[in-house]
């Protein structure tokens, strides 16, 4: 069949045919068909994928083995990213264009033998990369801390935002101080950071993107880790927290603080910066990388807070480490958020949120256990000398403490209703707390804690015989809460008005106080004093004088007045009812009992020794034992 389709073929093609051509071999058409240069074809030419595939190889293989730890101590020993920038840069493109040339390729022939020589080579191009990542991470651990890169991202925004918005003169200032202040640490941060990114899109664009990303867990994972236990917080467990001293617990929850404020600014953050910044071209390895890293300490730092709220024992003193922790909380909230913002995060989030509201019930708890305590202290010993209580002293010093932090103290007692309106006074505030201007309910609440002060220190008032002390006591007291108001954030939470309506009666009850010490010392003298008298008169009057003053010097000379403006205010009133009117009697008496025997045991006490007398008052004796019998002392 063969023979006669060449027959044919010879047919077609010869204007000359014989029976004879078909018998002799060695005719001229038989020689003509077996000429190679007539029916032989050439070797086919390369097509535009081999060319390509071929000239990537040419140009790759002989980089990519110089730089295989496996074929030279060269390559061993030496980083290439170290060694010279130029060529790392050199060996990426390299990397990216056999990727190409090998996808290119694969569309045209997936089994060629190219294929496998080009795959060969991209295993030992990763194997180079995955040791030069791990190298970078590892040698640069100092330069890649949460810290610098913080710095170096903040410093970087800084610039560039003066760098478009402030005038050129303070921009020169700005860039100066700028330049001189990058340190070589920021520098070489900032070189890791782009070298590491290099290497991880490289090695994600390649399909090795795991073995990247182990590395980088690892590595990144224990310095997330270390730094949470070298600020001193450990995971504790409920019963290790309930079974703690709270001298003990009060430093944890120090450290906490203290930790909680560099692990959200800076040890979360720089690290959100690093894994964004790395991985910016994938965003669902950044989101599980970063994940991965900071879980375990962010849940160890966030869980803490909540284990001290439900296992710490109640009571009002600790309140206000359980308020700094919540403050901590709701301040660093919106950073919180933002670095932990992806759905894989929101364990963490979840957390933080449950640690702020556990406090916030505590907090309530023991708020409402300090009421209590307040309501029910009964003391009736009276303080000597009319002096400041030391429940006034512990509820200021505890309601001035709290007054710090009304920034967070609305939301938390957001739950619990503020005292009726009509369990305060009318006016209370100075001015009318009524549905058109209501008084804030947190204002209400510490206007509410003051008033039952006001009316314990009312009924520890009537425990004393002598009415006048009891008029100093009460001067005294309200003195000292308004001192503590006006010197804190309760003058704003209670407002001037309600300072001013309790100034006017710190006056009234100072007033009451001189009447009734003073009154029969200032009555012992004749209104008249310039009136003749016999020296029988005189030396009744000077009698009756030297008894009531003596009485009224001995007894108030051991009062103690704290308040030097009271003590002063005290001291020039009854001054001024008394001194004048005595030294006007001295001066136009004295002589008529001087002539007399004994006259000295009359005339006892000159103007100026009157005078020096009532200086002394009031400022008690050289010391004063303070008996604390009140069942909580303020402390943070």
């Amino acid at each position: 069949m063969a023979r006669r389709r060449i027959g044919m073929r010879e047919i077609c093609c010869s204007p000359k045919s014989s029976s004879k051509s078909h018998d002799s071999p060695n005719s001229p058409s038989t020689s003509l068909f077996s000429s190679p240069s007539r029916f032989s074809f050439s070797p086919s030419r390369p097509s535009f994928s081999d060319s390509v595939m071929n000239r990537t190889l040419e140009m790759a293989e002989p980089m990519i083995m110089k730089w295989d730890p496996d074929t030279t101590n060269y390559a061993k020993v030496t980083s290439l990213f170290y060694e010279s920038r130029g060529e790392a840069n050199d060996f990426i493109k390299g990397v990216f264009n056999l990727q190409k040339a090998m996808h290119f390729h694969s569309m045209e022939n997936s089994k060629s033998d190219k294929l496998v020589r080009a795959q060969s080579l991209m295993q030992i191009a990763m194997k180079r990369l995955q040791k030069e990542f791990y190298q970078i991470l590892s040698m640069n651990r100092a330069h890649l801390d949460p810290e610098s890169i913080t710095t170096v991202s903040s410093r970087t925004s800084t610039r560039s935002s003066l760098s478009e918005f402030e005038e050129e003169e303070e921009d020169d200032r700005i860039v100066a101080v700028a330049g001189e202040s990058i340190s070589e640490v920021e520098d070489v941060s900032n070189v890791a950071m782009a070298d590491l990114r290099l290497i991880a899109e490289c090695m994600i664009s390649s399909g090795y993107g795991k073995e990247c990303v182990k590395i980088y867990k690892v590595i990144r994972k224990s310095i997330i880790d270390e730094a949470i236990y070298r600020l001193g917080v450990e995971k504790l467990s409920s019963s290790q927290v309930h079974k703690m001293d709270w001298e003990v617990l009060d430093l944890k929850i120090k450290d906490w603080l203290r930790a909680a404020d560099v692990a959200v600014k800076v040890l979360f953050n720089g690290e959100r910066i690093l894994c964004d910044h790395v991985f910016l071209s994938n965003d669902s390895i950044r989101e599980s990388c970063f994940t991965e890293i900071s879980k375990d300490g962010s849940m160890i730092l966030f869980s803490f807070p909540e284990i001290v709220a439900k296992n710490c024992k109640k009571s009002p003193e600790k309140v206000f480490r359980l308020l700094d922790m919540y403050t901590a909380i709701a301040e660093h909230w919106p950073e919180i958020e933002a670095i932990f913002s992806s759905d894989s995060e929101s364990v963490i989030r979840s957390q933080a949120l449950t640690s702020h509201d556990k406090l916030g019930e505590s907090i309530r708890t023991a708020l409402a256990e300090f009421e209590t305590v307040l309501q029910k202290e009964s003391s009736k010993t009276p303080i000597a000398g009319g002096g400041i209580h030391h429940l006034t002293v512990d509820v200021m010093d505890y309601v001035t403490l709290l007054a710090d932090y009304s920034n967070v103290l609305p939301d938390i007692l957001a739950e619990s209703p503020p005292p009726a309106k009509g369990s305060l006074p009318e006016s209370y505030f100075g001015i009318a707390d009524t549905n058109d201007s209501p008084a804030p309910a947190i204002s209400l609440r510490f206007a509410w804690l003051i008033l039952i002060l006001l009316c314990k220190l009312d009924g520890k008032a009537k425990h004393y015989k002598d009415v006048s002390l009891a008029y100093l006591f009460l001067a005294n007291n309200l003195r000292y809460i308004i001192v503590k108001v006006r010197s804190s954030n309760l003058k704003y939470l209670v407002g001037e008005n309600w300072i001013s309506k309790h100034d006017e009666k710190v006056k009234q009850f100072a007033s009451n106080h001189e009447r009734l010490g003073w009154s029969h010392v200032i009555e012992s003298l004749p209104r008249e004093p310039n009136t003749s008298m016999t020296p029988q008169e005189v030396k009744e009057i000077f009698k009756r004088f030297n008894s009531s003053f003596e009485q009224a010097h001995r007894k108030y000379s051991m009062c103690m007045v704290s308040d030097s403006n009271l003590r002063d205010e005290l001291k020039i009133s009854i001054t001024e009812k008394l001194l004048p009117t005595y030294r006007e009697f001295y001066n136009k008496h004295r002589n008529t009992i001087v002539k007399e025997r004994h006259s000295a045991h009359v005339v006892r006490f000159s103007p100026e020794e009157v005078g020096h007398r009532l200086s002394d008052l009031f400022f008690g004796p050289i010391e004063l034992e303070r008996c604390l019998s009140f069942e909580f002392s303020p402390s943070r």
